[in-house]
């Protein structure tokens, strides 16, 4: 079929897309009689298009010939989803780990061993957010950008090393924002309240305003506020509930100027701050993950929640990213620019304790002669700068269309991690001058990554059911980095003050993928897909006193896919299905280790063996009835470990890759009707199931306890309902009604106390309600 087809054919999304559409509402349609004359026809049901720019071009979904997901932005509000946690479950096959705001793990497909370097690129519209690099803690700093006055987010799995290049093994995921609207003044506020289960009171403000300027000029901006509610009291320190409640603002203003239908420029800024407390974990029995009952400092009695805290601890991060866009269609041809700057900040405070804090004692009571119990917490600030700059020619949509273009980006990471000590019985700061220097310890890692890119794609109708492409892309990146170590505990360790170690690499990687789509009628079709992905590998600092098994360099690794998929729908859009199997086979695998050196554990990355990913996903999309809708969609990923990782990591050939349940499903129903004149309302619910799952590998706990970390599975059930009449809604909701304690990550044994581990559950049950008003 070719392109010109675009606006006039039904399509297939799968089932978050499908959600997103399938509202009734009344609709007018043009439809043609024998006599050539055009008659109106009401249509209880919109033969809706789900347009998405996944390949960097607007195409029809079902044009696409890969798995994507569309959750478009009326979901998001209905549904209350304003973070990755709210909208995993309409995905399949994505998953996460998640105790604070803004540090996140984003896993698709099972492509994930736990090292620090991302698998899932995030973008914003065309821009690429968080580090590519290894050295930048990239993994659990996915951007995580609250979902407000988006049109929608795609997520693409992957590999897409083609298009989107490093980072996106496991795929992408992207914001795309509503653009502002030239003509159009409209405006939208929104306001809710929830209440948590064992917490407090949460929060949220919203609003938008489009502005015409002219006939070629518009502007929109946007803010929300959004006060998360706490569920986790702190023991060790004085009493305090709540503990892990966290604040999210900010905004966003976009300037469209189209004075020709040739030519447009957009310009956008954003701004997003997240000001957390401590992580929704809690301290658990290392088998069962079920929380403590009694202290296990004093073994008094406790309830509820509790972590363990000797100092308060907290997590800020800012997101800052400024694009610009411009557009000029030659007519045969295309051309793009994307140009960005973006900021990543995080302030991090971490107790130590536990791991530090005898240590730190036995030093001040030896040498400065103390007989108080010191404590340490670690202050952490972190910054990652990033310029971008892309360009890209296009060919005009037809039988045969072509893409080229060239990437470059220079990006900056600086990381501080400070040691410092406390007084235990007071949380007094303690005073380390005793020792002959200013401070504990202090280790300043800072890294530079440059990177350029060619890239080049194709797709081509053989005839007007079949058609083929595929893409090429070439990247060569430098990496350098320098690590410097200073404080008291240096000389305590016979090293100098400072001590300072660097080190750099330069590679190049060749990505590509094939496909091919067949129309089986005007609403199926199937596609193949064969594509390569990779990660940038980089240099490590080597410690003083670094064993002989410490890597002083890390590979790329490298993930090729083999998927074949279906999507077809009834002409009647009744029912729809979308389904994909594939192969993934991933060599060189990232992972991070501890390993020995004259200063203690040194954390660095690594190259393990090979990991395989067996899959299929399945979305069915049923609508027997005007007005209602029910979505099946269900993932089965076997991913596992071909090799044994090195000893440092832990995992074994047969281990399951980490934060991958083998089975996710989820069941959503919504029923919409018309209460008489403009207002409608409307119910509905999600029940999520999730099996049981592997945790982070660690050798020491398999030792422990003879078998490897499990996390066992849960189910979810949200509940909501609303009613919407002229220019207002409102939307109640009970989210995780059986107050389930499902866990998303467990682990960290060291960090608690004894063998105790830390585990992050899912939002304990939640009520709430919110409000909206457009005008």
């Amino acid at each position: 079929m070719t392109k010109a087809g675009l606006c006039n054919r039904a399509v297939l999304a799968t089932g978050v897309a499908t959600l997103a559409v399938s509202s009734p509402t009344i609709a007018a349609a043009q439809s043609a009689d024998e006599g050539g004359e055009v008659e109106e026809t009401r249509l209880e049901e919109p033969r809706s298009v789900i347009v998405v720019t996944a390949q960097k071009r607007t195409q029809a979904l079902d044009e696409v010939p890969q798995s994507i997901s569309v959750v478009g932005g009326d979901t998001l509000e209905r549904q209350q989803a304003d973070s990755f946690t709210d909208y995993v479950e309409l995905v399949p096959s994505l998953s996460l780990t998640q105790s604070n705001p803004g540090e996140t793990r984003v896993i698709l497909r099972g492509v994930n061993t736990g090292s620090v370097g991302s698998t899932v690129a995030i973008y914003v519209d065309e821009t690429p957010f968080g580090s590519s690099t290894s050295l930048g803690n990239a993994a659990v700093l996915a951007g995580d950008f609250d979902t407000f006055d988006l049109e929608r987010v795609e997520v693409l799995r992957g590999p897409q090393g083609t298009l989107y290049g490093s980072n996106a093994l496991g795929g992408v995921i992207r914001f795309v924002t509503t653009p502002p609207q030239l003509g159009e003044f409209e405006g939208r506020a929104q306001a809710g309240i929830e209440t948590v289960d064992g917490g407090g009171v949460g929060y949220l403000a919203n609003g938008v305003v489009n502005v015409p300027l002219g006939d070629a000029l518009a502007v929109r901006a946007s803010g929300f506020y959004r006060k998360k509610a706490g569920f986790v009291d702190a023991i060790g320190r004085a009493p305090e509930e709540e503990i892990d409640e966290a604040e999210i603002y900010g905004g966003r203003i976009s300037a469209l100027f189209e004075p020709t239908p040739e030519f447009s420029a957009r310009l956008t800024a954003l701004a997003q701050n997240i000001r957390a407390g401590s992580p929704s974990s809690y301290d658990a029995d290392p088998v069962t993950g079920d929380p403590v009952t009694v202290d296990p400092n004093t073994n008094t009695p406790v309830s509820g929640l509790v972590r363990t805290e000797f100092y308060p601890e907290n997590n800020d991060v800012d997101y800052r990213l400024y694009n610009g866009t411009l557009e000029y269609d030659f007519g045969p041809v295309s051309l793009t620019s994307v140009t960005s700057y973006g900021e990543l900040g995080q302030r991090q405070r971490t107790d130590n304790t536990i791991g530090f804090g005898p240590t730190v004692t036995f030093v001040y009571q030896s040498f400065a002669g103390r007989t108080d119990d010191v404590g340490a917490f670690l202050d952490a600030p972190l910054k990652q700068e990033k310029f971008t700059q892309e360009l890209r020619l296009a060919s005009a949509d037809g039988p045969f269309e072509w893409q080229i273009g060239g990437y470059y980006t220079d990006e900056k990471v600086e990381i501080v991690q400070s040691l410092i000590p406390f007084v235990q019985d007071t949380g007094v700061l303690f005073d380390p001058t005793v020792l002959g220097f200013s401070d504990l310890l202090i280790l300043n890692l800072d890294s530079e990554y440059e990177e350029i890119a060619g890239f080049a794609n194709v797709s081509l109708e053989l005839t007007p059911w079949w058609e083929i492409g595929g893409g090429i892309r070439y990247s060569q990146n430098d990496q350098s980095v320098v690590q410097t170590e200073r404080g008291a505990f240096q000389p305590l360790q016979g090293l100098p003050s400072p001590n300072i170690t660097q080190g750099e690499s330069s590679e190049d990687v060749v990505t590509w993928s094939a496909d091919t789509r067949i129309e089986l009628s005007g609403l199926s079709s199937i596609y193949a897909r064969v594509a390569k992905g990779y990660r940038p590998g980089g240099p490590n600092v080597v410690p003083p006193g670094a064993a002989a098994d410490f890597p002083r360099q890390y590979d790329a690794d490298t993930l090729s896919s083999y998927e074949l998929g279906f999507r077809g729908e009834t002409i009647d859009r009744s029912f729809a299905i979308d389904a994909a199997v594939y192969y993934l086979d991933w060599n060189d695998i990232l992972i991070f280790g501890a390993f020995d050196s004259a200063i203690g554990p040194v954390g660095a990355n690594d190259n393990g063996g090979e990991a395989r990913v067996y899959g299929a996903e399945l979305t069915a999309t049923i609508r027997p009835v005007d007005g209602f809708s029910l979505v099946l969609n269900g993932a089965y990923n076997d991913a596992e470990l071909v090799d044994d990782t090195p000893p440092v990591t832990g995992g074994l050939a047969g281990d399951q890759l980490p934060y991958t349940p083998e089975l996710t499903a989820t069941m959503s129903v919504d029923y919409e009707w018309s209460l008489g004149g403009s207002t409608l309302a409307f119910v509905g619910g999600d029940v999520r199931l999730t099996s049981d799952q592997a945790g982070g590998f660690d050798q020491t706990y398999r030792t422990l306890f003879g078998r490897r970390l499990e996390i066992d599975g849960y189910q979810k059930v949200d509940l909501r309902a609303g009613v919407a009449f002229d220019n207002f809604s409102v939307t109640a909701f009970a989210n995780n009604v059986t107050n389930s304690r499902g866990l998303t990550s467990f682990g960290g044994l060291g960090d608690r106390p004894g063998t105790l581990l830390e585990a992050s559950p899912i939002r304990p049950r939640t009520f709430g309600v919110t409000a909206a008003a457009s005008f």
